[in-house]
């Protein structure tokens, strides 16, 4: 099964506006954006029409600029050399924080706190959302996390082990990557390594989700040689696949944290 991440974000979506529309005010996200470069000029125009398709409002505003009257708040990354990325993130509130981004909402995500039980890392989200779709069960399978970044491999890497997973994680320093993945019934990658997954690598049937990106000839492409689909139970392209899946889950998250606020409010009313 390959995996139309498109026509599954506009799944979540879908279901995410018809929530807006119950709310007595649009939610309102405002993307903190500090490095206006052409890659995050695309990622923001992207981000402000996923955000219309999920019936938020959409702002982008300087780093430094306040906040108070939004929902949620997201940063767009990277952040320019000579910023500290971490105590920017941590400066946005948790009651805000829909990329899960800070110290402290990340703490109660890899703590499993039941406080804060409706929030996953949007690429979390996004493996949970296809998992689910591709009725797959997690619990006793081997799993290999490619990648150990903050945005993908780690936070991967803690649900799997959450969802019952054996989990492995491998990175630049492994020696025999093949080896490691050999008998993996999961995989995920987020090593941003153009065709660093070949099909040899890969037993039949394993399930594959693809959620490392990188430019190749002008191209977007993934870690996985698309040739891998053939051996597949469960392959995400790239692109196409993870990422719409995880925008849609960011939003997803707006909606959530915007009922929360509103709920809020009302009863202080």
């Amino acid at each position: 099964m390959i995996v139309d991440g498109r026509a599954l974000a506009g799944e979540i979506l879908a279901r995410t506006k018809v929530r807006a529309v119950l709310l007595p005010r649009p939610p309102k996200v405002v993307a903190i954006v500090a490095n206006e470069t052409p890659a995050t000029q695309s990622y923001l125009r992207i981000k402000t029409a996923r955000a219309a398709d999920a019936g938020c409002l959409f702002e982008t505003r300087p780093l430094g600029t306040e906040y108070a009257d939004a929902d949620a708040v997201i940063v767009q990354l990277p952040l320019p050399a000579g910023i500290d990325a971490k105590n920017v993130l941590d400066a946005i509130p948790l009651e805000k924080d829909a990329d899960v981004l800070s110290s402290a909402a990340r703490a109660l995500f890899e703590n499993g706190d039941l406080r804060n039980p409706h929030l996953l890392p949007p690429v979390v989200g996004a493996v949970q959302a296809i998992f689910e779709y591709g009725k797959v069960d997690a619990v006793g399978k081997q799993a290999v996390v490619v990648g150990e970044g903050f945005l993908v491999g780690a936070p991967v890497a803690m649900w799997l082990r959450q969802q019952g997973a054996e989990v492995t994680v491998v990175n630049d320093t492994t020696t025999d990557l093949a080896a490691a993945l050999h008998n993996a019934d999961i995989i995920v990658s987020g090593a941003g390594s153009p065709g660093l997954i070949t099909p040899d690598m890969l037993k039949e049937g394993v399930v594959l989700i693809d959620a490392g990106t990188s430019e190749l000839g002008g191209k977007l492409v993934g870690d996985a040689d698309p040739a891998c689909a053939a051996k597949c139970s469960l392959f995400t392209p790239v692109p196409g696949g993870v990422g719409p899946v995880a925008v849609a889950c960011l939003f997803a998250n707006v909606m959530k944290l915007a009922e929360q606020n509103i709920d809020k409010s009302r009863n202080k009313a």
